[in-house]
C-alpha cells in the first residue's frame, strides 16, 4: 500500500486520471475566454475549444482503462488519446508535450522534471518553424524553471506552473500581433491551465477558478488575404521526413507529431487537395478534416451563440464565463419576452436557447419564433433545470455544425438527472405525502420523493438516492439559504467514489440544486 510520502514522489495512475479530467473540465469552462485571445497564427477563435477537445480525448482514453492497469499503460494511453483527438495547432503541440511526459514517467511516475524537459524538446521539434511568444515559449519556460531544481514532486510542479504563468505574461513582448491586439498567447494560456491543474492534483489544492487573462484591446481580425484552409489528418506511415518537406513548401503553421507509425498532421495551406495528396504519398491518411479559415473566423466571432436563463447571480456568472448571453429572472417567474428576444438577437445568427426551467420554455419558444422571422436560426433546447443547462454548455462547440452542436448539447442535458431542495411554505399534498410549513422537500426530476426535517440530512439522502441509479459526476449549486459548508459535507461523503463539482449559485428559494451525470 502506498504511503503519503510515496505519493509525493511519483505520479500514480489515479493522479494522472484526475489531472486529465480536471484539465479537460477546466479548459471546457475557460474555452470561451481562451478563444477570445486567439489571434495567432490566424484569428479563428478556436484555440480554447481545440485544447478542451484535445484534453477531453486524453481524459476519456485513460478513464476507459481498468483501475489496476499498469502505470506505463496509463501514460501511453494518455498520450495516445491526446494524439488521436488533437485539434488545431495548439492541441497538436500539447499532445506532443504529453508524449514527452509519457516517455519519461511511464516507468514509475517519477521524473517530472526530466519529463517536462523532454516534453518541451519534443514539442519544439514537431513545429516546422517555431515562433517565440507562443505555447512553445511557455512550455520551454516551465521546463527551464525545473531543469536544475532539486525538490519533490510538489516543488517541481509549483515551479513549472509559476514559470508558465510568468512566461505567458511575457508573450506580447515576443510577438507583435499579440501586443497589437492586447492579448497573451491563447495556446500558452491553455497550457498554463493544464500545468496549474497538475499542481492542484499533486498538492490537493484547488482554486475556485483558473485565471485567463482578458484582452486589453480589440482582437485584430484575420483579413481575407490570410484566408486559406486548415488541413488535419491522422497518418499511418513509417516516417514523415519527406512529407514534412512537402507540406512546409505548401503552407505554414505546420506541426507533425506522433511516432511508431501513427502521426497527427496539421498545416494551413492555400491548396487543401495538395496537402492531402502529399499525405497519400507518405502513407494512409484518415480522419481528414478540412476547414476554410475565413469562414470559421466569421462564424466563431459573430455567427454562433447560446442564450441561457439564470435565476441567481452566481448561476448567471457561470453561464457568462462559458460564453453565453444570460437572461436573468427571479425564482418562480419567467423573464419578459422582450428581454429574451433581445438576448437571442445579441447572441448571433445561429442560437441555442437554454430555458433551464420548464415554466420558462413557453417564453423562449415565443421569442425564438419572432427571431426566426428576422432570419435567425434558433433552437430551444429541452433543459428543465440549471444543472442540465450547465451540462449542455460544457459540450457546446461553436466550431461544430449548428445542428450537430444542438444534438450534442441536448444529449448532455438529457443524460443529467436533476434534483433540488426547497422548504415548504404551506401545507400541501405531494407525491411523498402531506407536507407542512418548514418541511424540507427533496425533488428528483420535478417530483417530490421525500419530506424531511433538516436540510443537511435530507440533502445527503437525496444525493445518495440520485446516485443509486448510477453516475460519475455530481454537480452541486448552492443557494442563498444554503447552510454553511453544506456542499463540502456532501463532497466529503461522496469523494473519491464519484467526482463532485461545487458552484455558488446564489439562487433564492432553492438551497441546493443537484445534477448527476
Amino acid at each position: 500500500m502506498s504511503t503519503r510520502a510515496d505519493r509525493t514522489a511519483v505520479l500514480e495512475p489515479s493522479a494522472v486520471r484526475r489531472w486529465a479530467r480536471l484539465s479537460a473540465d477546466t479548459l471546457g469552462r475557460a474555452r470561451g475566454e481562451i478563444d477570445a485571445l486567439n489571434v495567432f497564427p490566424v484569428a479563428d477563435g478556436d484555440t480554447g475549444t481545440n485544447l478542451h477537445l484535445t484534453m477531453l480525448s486524453a481524459a476519456e482514453a485513460v478513464e476507459s482503462l481498468p483501475e489496476d492497469v499498469d502505470p506505463a499503460v496509463v501514460w501511453q494511453t494518455l498520450a495516445y488519446g491526446a494524439l488521436v483527438g488533437a485539434r488545431g495547432n495548439s492541441g497538436v503541440i500539447v499532445s506532443q508535450a504529453l508524449r514527452g511526459l509519457a516517455e519519461v514517467l511511464k516507468e514509475d511516475g517519477s521524473g517530472l522534471r526530466e519529463g517536462l524537459v523532454r516534453a518541451a524538446a519534443l514539442a519544439k521539434g514537431a513545429v516546422a518553424r517555431p515562433v517565440e511568444g507562443t505555447v512553445l515559449s511557455v512550455l520551454e519556460a516551465a521546463a527551464g524553471a525545473v531543469r536544475e531544481l532539486d525538490g519533490d514532486l510538489a516543488a517541481v510542479v509549483r515551479a513549472a506552473a509559476t514559470a508558465a504563468r510568468t512566461a505567458l505574461r511575457r508573450t506580447p513582448e515576443q510577438l507583435d500581433v499579440l501586443a497589437r491586439s492586447g492579448v497573451v498567447d491563447a495556446g500558452g494560456a491553455g497550457l498554463a491551465i493544464i500545468l496549474e491543474a497538475l499542481e492542484s492534483v499533486i498538492t490537493d489544492s484547488y482554486p475556485e477558478r483558473y485565471e485567463v487573462p482578458a484582452p486589453t484591446a480589440a482582437v485584430v481580425p484575420m483579413t481575407e488575404a490570410g484566408a486559406g484552409y486548415e488541413v488535419m489528418y491522422l497518418l499511418d506511415a513509417p516516417e514523415v521526413d519527406k512529407l514534412r518537406e512537402e507540406l512546409d513548401a505548401l503552407g505554414d503553421s505546420l506541426v507533425i507529431v506522433g511516432g511508431d507509425g501513427l502521426w497527427n498532421v496539421h498545416v494551413h495551406v492555400a491548396d487543401a487537395g495538395a496537402a492531402i495528396e502529399a499525405g497519400l504519398r507518405a502513407g494512409r491518411p484518415h480522419r481528414i478534416r478540412v476547414t476554410y479559415l475565413a469562414e470559421r473566423t466569421h462564424r466563431a466571432s459573430a455567427g454562433r451563440g447560446v442564450v441561457a436563463v439564470a435565476a441567481g447571480e452566481g448561476i448567471a456568472a457561470l453561464f457568462e464565463q462559458a460564453g453565453a448571453v444570460v437572461v436573468r429572472r427571479e425564482p418562480g417567474t419567467s423573464p419578459p419576452l422582450p428581454a429574451m428576444l433581445a438576448a437571442i438577437r445579441e447572441a448571433g445568427q445561429e442560437v441555442a436557447v437554454l430555458p433551464n426551467d420548464e415554466g420558462v420554455r413557453a417564453v423562449a419558444v415565443a421569442a425564438a419564433e419572432i427571431a426566426r422571422e428576422d432570419g435567425v436560426v434558433v433552437s430551444v433546447l429541452p433543459t428543465k433545470a440549471t444543472v442540465q443547462g450547465l451540462a449542455a454548455m460544457a459540450v457546446h462547440d461553436p466550431l461544430r455544425r449548428f445542428d450537430d452542436d444542438v444534438v450534442a448539447m441536448t444529449d448532455a442535458a438529457g443524460h443529467t438527472r436533476y434534483g433540488h431542495l426547497t422548504v415548504a411554505g404551506r401545507e400541501a399534498v405531494t407525491s411523498a405525502g402531506v407536507c407542512r410549513p418548514g418541511d424540507v422537500l427533496a425533488l428528483i426530476d420535478g417530483e417530490v420523493v421525500e419530506i424531511g426535517s433538516g436540510l443537511r440530512e435530507t440533502a445527503v439522502r437525496l444525493v445518495e438516492r440520485m446516485l443509486a441509479g448510477g453516475g460519475e459526476l455530481v454537480t452541486l449549486v448552492t443557494g442563498a439559504e444554503a447552510p454553511v459548508r453544506l456542499a463540502e459535507e456532501i463532497r466529503r461523503r461522496l469523494e473519491p467514489v464519484v467526482e463532485v463539482v461545487v458552484y455558488e449559485g446564489g439562487q433564492g428559494g432553492y438551497p441546493l440544486l443537484i445534477g448527476v451525470e
